[in-house]
């Protein structure tokens, strides 16, 4: 990694930091993305139980916010108990948006319109609680521009992993969301993505890692950690020819406006 100016702030818009893959260093890794300029990070559930894990997490240390929400996955179990718990938990001071929510056709574990049905319940909750949404996507393009153009035109959200080509990116971006990267920016057959890095207008890019997954070249196939959001945001620069501390420092406000973080102390 490139020497750290200690003036750049890096924020980790997306993890699970509380999964089984950290029991044994969990400490360790938080304090390593500290030391790597990470000042904030944005724990993610995807169901009831990593929502109330994210919860905790989030009230275990001030620079760490929860996002709760239930992953399209479940959609053929979640009931109206669920969407309660979430309500719940949304109302929480360190939660900051509702997710990671969307449509996932890759590993299909539910029918198309249940996921449609959960996706749209879980808009409709964020729009009433003024939160931002958190949107998982998988081989579902046509179908999650259809539904956000349809039901959260207006409304603050976040493309999470951001995958495809520019044409998608154009029509999350005209809905008025932000396009988060992750690690496989940093890959160098990314052509595609690299493109899109290119041409996102810089106040409209976050960063993530997914931990434990998505690792940054040159750790792919190695669990992931919130640390590794620099090797993202040097790329995120490298790509876009701008200083680094330039690129960092717009994602950092980005990532504050969306998610109204207070200023750090």
């Amino acid at each position: 990694m490139a020497a750290m100016n200690i003036a750049t702030r890096l924020i980790d818009t997306h993890m699970h930091l509380h999964t089984a893959q950290f029991d044994s260093d969990r400490a360790a890794v938080f304090e390593r993305a500290l030391s790597h300029g990470v000042m904030r990070m944005i724990e993610i559930g995807y169901d009831r139980e990593s929502s109330r894990a994210a919860v905790q997490l989030a009230e275990s240390d001030p620079r760490i916010y929860a996002v709760v929400g239930i992953q399209p996955h479940y959609a053929a179990e979640a009931n109206a108990s669920w969407l309660a718990e979430i309500r719940q938990l949304a109302t929480h001071p360190k939660v900051v948006a509702i997710g990671e929510i969307g449509l996932d056709y890759y590993h299909d574990r539910a029918p198309h319109a249940q996921q449609e049905q959960l996706f749209r319940e879980q808009l409709a909750l964020a729009r009433e609680l003024a939160l931002p949404v958190v949107i998982h996507s998988r081989e579902a393009q046509a179908d999650t521009v259809r539904i956000l153009r349809d039901a959260a035109h207006g409304q603050p959200g976040i493309m999470h992993s951001f995958s495809g080509n520019w044409e998608y990116a154009e029509s999350c971006l005209e809905v008025g969301f932000h396009l988060s990267f992750s690690g496989p920016v940093t890959f160098p057959k990314a052509v595609e993505l690299h493109d899109v890095a290119r041409r996102t207008p810089i106040d409209r890019i976050l960063t993530e890692t997914d931990s434990p997954y998505l690792s940054p070249h040159p750790f792919r196939g190695r669990r992931n950690e919130p640390g590794n959001v620099r090797l993202v945001a040097e790329q995120l620069a490298a790509l876009r020819d701008v200083p680094f501390d330039v690129l960092a420092n717009a994602v950092w406000q980005n990532a504050c406006a969306l998610f109204q973080l207070p200023e750090l102390p």
